[in-house]
């Protein structure tokens, strides 16, 4: 059986979605992944490219078919476009093909590590599946804002209950979605919250290798097993990565880089993120993906050299601004001594290092 998947992302998002697509086929025995493309650039390549396993869909078709969707089009942001777009690119894909009998969304920022059949196994008959957030303590006044629940994996059966929370969705986010918190909304996000209450067949999934994110990666136990990375004992399907942020590597970038935790190099890029990376998730979740994210991006900028692809450059006051730069320096001088006086020292520079 194959996995019926979509997506969708524009240029800047291009390196990750092609690292979201090589990691299905490394982990999936049959699957199309329908690719949105958000510009004309990012289809062009992907046609280059002519990837396995992949559908390109132009934004023009699916505006064509969905005039609600370009009605509002104007009002939007492109980020703000890309969420309003969500729930019409799984209805385009229902109703485009009728051969198929369920559709999963998935982020473009999505790496997988295993087979998502477990996941499937999980969801069984149900007629949604969403993913909860699940924040660690030290995040959870997160979920007031953005949701109970993550648009990262959403899968949708074509039955009547599927349907039905799709479609109310879809007419959600053309009547509001945008990038900002307001009378209990945000982007596409915060709808589904009553989604459980307001629609009959909803799946709240709960393999804790499924949805594993920044915001609560802190509050299980990783570890590798013979070349699986185990999340509290169970293999992880899939990390979202959030908040990643890539930078030009400037004299400027490589100073801060050298002076504090935020930019870090990675493998062949200069990236930060706003969550702290223990060394344990850096080695086995974060490098893999960088890793990869490089490859990608030579791939693109071989075929498109003018593409930003998402990297941007070092904002100079991240690095002077007084308080970063003195919180910084008592923060490392703080850690030191409590190392010291531990007698840790050697040891907590090996575990680190």
């Amino acid at each position: 059986m194959a996995y019926e998947f979509c997506t969708l992302f524009d240029s800047n998002y291009l390196p990750r979605g092609l690292v979201l697509h090589q990691s299905l086929v490394e982990h999936c025995r049959e699957f199309r992944l329908r690719v949105y493309c958000m510009d004309a650039e990012t289809a062009r390549v992907l046609d280059e490219l002519a990837l396995p396993g992949m559908r390109i869909v132009r934004v023009e078709e699916l505006e064509a078919h969905d005039r609600g969707l370009l009605k509002v089009k104007p009002t939007r942001t492109p980020v703000e476009y890309c969420w309003t777009a969500t729930p019409a690119i799984c209805l385009h894909a229902l109703e485009t093909e009728p051969e198929i009998d369920e559709i999963t969304y998935l982020d473009a920022d999505l790496m997988f590590f295993s087979s998502p059949e477990p996941v499937f196994e999980e969801v069984g008959d149900a007629s949604v599946t969403i993913v909860p957030h699940r924040y660690a303590p030290r995040y959870r006044e997160f979920e007031r804002e953005s949701g109970t629940y993550n648009v990262e994996w959403l899968t949708f059966r074509r039955d009547s209950q599927g349907l039905e929370a799709l479609s109310w969705w879809r007419e959600r986010c053309l009547e509001w979605c945008y990038c900002r918190y307001e009378d209990g909304k945000m982007g596409d996000q915060k709808y589904l919250d009553d989604w459980p209450a307001r629609f009959a067949g909803v799946h709240i999934l709960e393999h804790p290798g499924a949805g594993l994110a920044p915001w609560n990666v802190s509050q299980y136990a990783l570890a590798e097993q013979d070349g699986r990375v185990e999340v509290d004992g169970r293999g992880l399907v899939f990390f979202h990565y959030h908040s990643l942020r890539l930078y030009k590597p400037t004299p400027l970038a490589r100073v801060a880089a050298a002076l504090a935790s935020q930019p870090r190099w990675g493998p062949g890029l200069l990236w930060s993120t706003s969550y702290p990376v223990p060394s344990m998730e850096l080695g086995l979740i974060w490098k893999p993906y960088l890793t990869r994210l490089a490859e990608e991006l030579e791939r693109v900028r071989d075929l498109s050299p003018h593409l930003r692809s998402g990297i941007g450059r070092w904002p100079a006051r991240e690095l002077v601004t007084p308080y970063r730069v003195v919180g910084w320096a008592l923060n490392r001088a703080k850690h030191a001594l409590q190392r010291l006086a531990a007698g840790r020292w050697e040891l907590q520079r090996h575990r680190d290092g």
